[in-house]
C-alpha cells in the first residue's frame, strides 16, 4: 500500500514484548515459603506499568513480606502503590504496607507501580530468599515448555489434545491448558478432552507446566483445530472481498473494529488484511503493541458491548478482531506485513527465508492471540525494484521467500502477497518471478491504484486507478487491464488475482482544466497528507464531473481528483467477474461513508 505508517505520538513501537508472569530467582540466604512473581501489565513506550504479586506458598502465616530486586541503568520506578516502594542506586525494596503483610497459607497479595525506561527485573529475594519460593534450596527452576499439543478425536463439539511432558528440577505438578490464550483446565496428565464447543469453529489450544512451587513455564507451541459440522463457506458468494485495517486507524482517524458492524460492513466482506506488521534484522515483529494487544476499549467501543479489564489476557485490535469473528464466523483474518513503509527489512528476511517464515509463524500463532489470524499477507514493495528503498535481492527472492512461507504455514493458513500493478515493459511486474510465486500463495492483491498522483507536482492530471488504457494515458502498462494481462501471461491462474480498489482519491491544485491531461501546480490540500482524500470526504468537497477510464474524476475550483464511486465500482466489479478473478480488495475501511456504500457496491458486483 503507497501509505506511509502513522504512529501516535507518544507511543514509541517496540519488538515483541516480555510478556506474562516471570519467576525471578537468585541465590538467597535462606528458603522462604513464599513465591514473588513480576509481570508488565502495560508499556506505552516513553513507560509501562508493573506488578508485583507475593503469594504464600507455606504451612503457616506470613506476617510481613519485602521484595527486592534490581533494574538496569536507565530503569526506574516513578510512583507506586500497595507498598512503600525505595531504591538505592539501581537496587529497588518494596516493603508491604500496614494492612497488607498478613498473608494466611494459600493467600497473595500484589502491589504495582509506574516506570520509565526498558528493562526488567532481576536478582529477586523476597524476605531475603529466592523469589521462586524453593522450600528445600534455593534457585529452584521453573518447568520447561511442555510440547506443542496434537489434537485427535476431533468432533462438532470436543477435541482431545495430548503433549510431551515438561521437565523441572523438582518436579512437574500439574499443566494449564489455554484456549485461545484463556486456562480452561489444569490437569496432571498429558492429555485432555475439551467439550462443549461450537461446531464448524476455529479453535488454538497451547499448554504451560506447573512445579510444585507452583511456578508457570513458558507457554508450549499453539495448535490449531476446527470443530466439524456448520460451514466454512462465507455468506457473501465464492468471490474474496477482502478490506484493509489499518492498526494506526485506532488514533486520529478514529476508526475501531466496531465500525466495521456499525457501518453494516462485516456482513459485507470475506477477509481481513491487519496492517501492518514490521520486518527488522530479517523477522517478522509486532509493530505497535499497544494499538495491536494492549489499548483498553470501553463498551461503547467494544464489538461485543463489554468494557475491557486492566487484567485481561488480550486487549487493544486484536482481541477486536477476535469478538468479530465470534459475531461473524465467516469473515478470516490475515496479517499483513511490510507496507510501504516497512518494505525496506524483506531484503535481509529473504536471505534467510526459512528463519523469516518460521519468526512469522511465532507472531501469528503466538498464544494470546493464535485464534485471530487465519493467514498472513506479504505486502513486499517491491521485490528486486524500488519503493521507499530500493531492493536488490535479485528476481528469484520473492519466490523463495513464498515458498519457504508456505513450507512453514502448511495448507491450513491463508498465504497471500500485495503486489505491484505496474506492467509496463521492464517495470516492477518483470522484475520478480511472480508466476513461479503463485503456486504457493492462494491469491495476489494487484495493487491496481496510485498509477498516478501529485508526486508528479505539475501533472499531467490523470486517474490514480484506471481500469483500461485511453487516449492521453501518462505512461503505458499503468492500468488494471494491462496489469491483469501480465500476470495471466506469466502463468498466474486469474483466480488468484483480486482487483484493488482505493477507497480515496487523488488529488492536484492549480488545475483549470476539467478533462484529464491539466497541468497543476501541486498536490490538492488533503485532510492527513496533501494529494490525498477519502472517498467519504471527496463525494461531497468535490463531486464527480465525468468519468474516463473506467473511474471517476471531479474538478472543483482549482483542485481536480480522481476516486472511486459506487458506480464505478459496479463496472469495475462486472469487469472482474468477466475475466474470472478471485474476487477484490480494498484500502481501506475507514475511507468508505458511514454506511460503507464503497464496501456495499463490491459486494453486491461480485454477487
Amino acid at each position: 500500500m503507497r501509505f506511509r505508517h502513522r504512529a501516535a505520538a507518544g507511543f514509541a513501537t517496540l519488538l515483541l514484548p516480555f510478556a506474562g508472569l516471570v519467576g525471578l530467582a537468585s541465590p538467597a540466604q535462606a528458603a522462604t515459603s513464599a513465591t514473588a512473581t513480576y509481570a508488565k501489565t502495560q508499556d506505552w513506550g516513553s513507560g509501562f506499568e508493573g506488578k508485583w504479586t507475593v503469594k504464600n506458598t507455606g504451612t503457616t502465616a506470613i506476617s510481613s513480606w519485602t521484595v527486592e530486586w534490581d533494574f538496569p541503568s536507565g530503569t526506574s520506578v516513578t510512583s507506586s502503590w500497595d507498598a512503600d516502594v525505595t531504591s538505592s542506586g539501581s537496587h529497588w525494596t518494596a516493603k508491604n504496607k500496614s494492612w497488607n503483610g498478613s498473608l494466611a497459607p494459600g493467600a497473595s497479595v500484589s502491589f504495582g507501580f509506574n516506570g520509565s525506561g526498558a528493562g526488567s527485573p532481576a536478582n529477586c529475594k523476597l524476605n531475603g530468599g529466592s523469589c521462586d519460593g524453593g522450600t528445600t534450596e534455593p534457585g529452584d527452576s521453573a518447568p520447561s515448555a511442555p510440547g506443542t499439543p496434537t489434537a485427535s478425536g476431533i468432533t462438532d463439539t470436543s477435541v482431545k489434545l495430548s503433549w510431551s511432558a515438561a521437565t523441572d528440577d523438582k518436579g512437574v505438578k500439574n499443566y494449564d491448558v489455554l484456549r485461545d490464550g484463556t486456562t480452561v483446565a489444569t490437569v496432571t496428565t498429558t492429555s485432555y478432552t475439551d467439550s462443549g464447543l461450537t461446531k464448524g469453529t476455529d479453535y488454538s489450544y497451547s499448554v504451560q507446566a506447573r512445579d510444585t512451587a507452583d511456578q508457570t513455564g513458558p507457554v508450549s507451541g499453539a495448535v490449531r483445530v476446527r470443530t466439524t459440522g456448520g460451514t466454512t463457506e462465507p455468506p457473501t458468494g465464492d468471490k474474496v472481498k477482502l478490506g484493509y485495517f489499518t492498526e494506526w486507524g485506532v488514533y486520529g482517524r478514529n476508526y475501531h473494529v466496531k465500525n466495521l458492524v456499525t457501518s453494516g460492513t462485516a456482513s459485507k466482506i470475506t477477509h481481513i488484511n491487519y496492517a501492518f506488521g514490521n520486518v527488522k534484522n530479517g523477522q517478522c515483529t509486532v509493530d505497535d503493541t499497544y494499538a495491536a494487544y494492549d489499548k483498553a476499549y470501553p463498551a461503547d467501543q467494544s464489538v461485543s458491548g463489554t468494557a475491557d479489564t486492566w487484567d485481561q489476557p488480550l486487549r487493544g485490535n486484536f482481541n477486536q478482531l477476535r469478538q468479530l469473528k465470534a459475531k461473524y464466523p465467516h469473515i478470516k483474518v490475515l496479517y499483513s506485513f511490510g507496507g510501504w513503509t516497512y518494505s525496506g527489512g524483506f531484503g535481509q528476511a529473504a536471505a534467510n527465508a526459512a528463519a523469516f517464515a518460521k519468526s512469522c509463524k511465532a507472531v501469528v500463532e503466538d498464544p494470546r492471540w493464535a485464534d485471530v489470524f487465519d493467514g498472513i499477507d506479504i505486502d513486499w514493495e517491491y521485490p528486486n525494484a524500488c519503493g521507499l528503498s530500493c531492493d536488490t535481492s535479485g528476481p528469484a527472492a520473492f519466490k523463495n521467500l513464498s515458498q519457504a512461507l508456505r513450507a512453514e504455514f502448511g495448507q491450513n493458513y491463508l498465504i497471500t502477497a500485495a503486489i505491484t500493478a505496474d506492467a509496463s515493459s521492464g517495470g516492477k511486474i518483470d522484475a520478480a518471478d511472480y508466476g513461479g510465486a503463485a503456486q504457493y500463495l492462494d491469491w495476489y492483491n494487484v495493487m491496481t491504484y496510485d498509477y498516478f498522483g501529485a508526486w508528479d507536482k505539475t501533472g499531467p492530471t490523470a486517474p490514480h486507478s484506471p481500469l483500461t488504457s485511453y487516449s492521453g494515458i501518462p505512461k503505458d502498462g499503468f492500468n488494471s487491464a494491462a496489469a491483469i494481462a501480465k500476470l495471466k501471461a506469466k502463468g498466474v491462474p486469474a483466480s488468484k488475482l483480486l482487483l484493488g480498489i482505493g477507497f480515496y482519491g487523488r488529488g492536484w491544485t492549480g488545475v483549470t482544466q476539467a478533462a484529464p491531461g491539466g497541468t497543476a501546480t501541486g498536490p490538492a490540500p488533503g485532510t492527513y497528507e496533501a494529494g490525498i482524500e477519502d472517498y467519504k470526504v471527496l463525494k461531497n468537497s468535490c463531486p464527480v464531473t465525468g468519468t474516463i477510464a473506467g473511474t471517476a474524476y471531479a474538478h472543483c475550483g482549482s483542485n481536480w481528483w480522481s476516486y472511486d464511486t459506487p458506480s464505478t465500482i459496479a463496472g469495475k466489479m462486472s469487469w472482474a467477474k468477466n475475466q474470472g478473478l478471485g474476487g477484490a480488495f480494498f484500502w481501506e475501511f475507514s475511507g468508505d461513508t458511514a454506511n460503507g456504500e464503497l464496501a456495499t457496491a463490491i459486494d453486491s458486483g461480485l454477487k
